[in-house]
């Protein structure tokens, strides 16, 4: 399976990465990417940026090494309500956004209701384009119910290639990834492939990611960034666009 953009990646703004906008942008044209998102953490995580960071991304070249840059953000979902930590009005500015339960953010419960209620009313949000690596089992998750809401907003789910080494620290994410992705394919929706890319050698390495794709023979026709213009066109605040 060829994927043509990387949606998943974070720059040394988020404080706990590895390389600039430039560095990771050259790692993926060296690899034959044509698009990559550069998703820096929001607010809320320990150690990221200030919202000025995001504020000011208009001034940051959308290509480089031939690159087409989505500039984003990985949100933190911080409640039951699905509340994030960044401003509607900020979102709308950005090209991409995921977001992601996180132990530093996440205030809520984490009963399985609790977690499935928060990702139903994040998916809500006319700008979360992703849900963020929702196979990890410290938050348990009625994938079923996940997957009509995902299908339903037109919101993507992320097979999360960092989630599923062997040496992750997420819970259960193989099993919890491969129940996900069979209900993608009962219910027939659509998945994006991300690395979570916290260092330029990561970006556009899927090994685990096409494992378990291979092992629930999952149509390639739901993976949305086979193409960098099917990821584009499948962004749900692509549709708000043309409305």
């Amino acid at each position: 399976m060829n994927i043509e953009i990387d949606t998943h990646s974070h720059t040394l703004a988020s404080g706990h990465a590895y390389n600039t906008i430039r560095e990771m942008a050259a790692s993926a044209s060296g690899k034959g990417l044509k698009g990559l998102a550069i998703t820096d953490h929001a607010m809320r995580m320990p150690g990221t940026c200030h919202s000025y960071y995001f504020q000011n991304l208009r001034v940051v070249p959308r290509e480089m090494y031939g690159i087409e840059l989505l500039l984003g953000t990985e949100l933190n979902i911080l409640n039951e309500a699905g509340e994030v930590d960044m401003p509607q009005e900020l979102l709308a500015e950005l090209d991409i956004a995921i977001a992601s339960m996180h132990h530093p953010c996440y205030q809520g419960e984490c009963s399985k209701e609790a977690v499935t209620q928060a990702y139903l009313k994040v998916m809500k949000n006319e700008y979360v384009d992703i849900i963020g690596h929702p196979d990890d089992g410290r938050f348990p998750v009625d994938f079923e119910t996940m997957v009509r809401g995902a299908k339903q907003t037109g919101t993507l789910l992320e097979v999360n290639n960092s989630s599923l080494r062997p040496e992750g620290f997420r819970l259960h994410s193989m099993e919890n990834c491969r129940d996900m992705l069979e209900e993608c394919k009962k219910q027939g929706a659509m998945v994006v492939l991300g690395t979570d890319s916290h260092v330029d050698v990561d970006i556009a390495e899927y090994p685990y990611a096409f494992q378990i794709l291979k092992e629930v023979d999952f149509p390639e026709e739901l993976v949305a960034n086979t193409s960098l213009d099917k990821l584009k066109s499948s962004l749900k605040r692509a549709s708000f666009k043309e409305l």
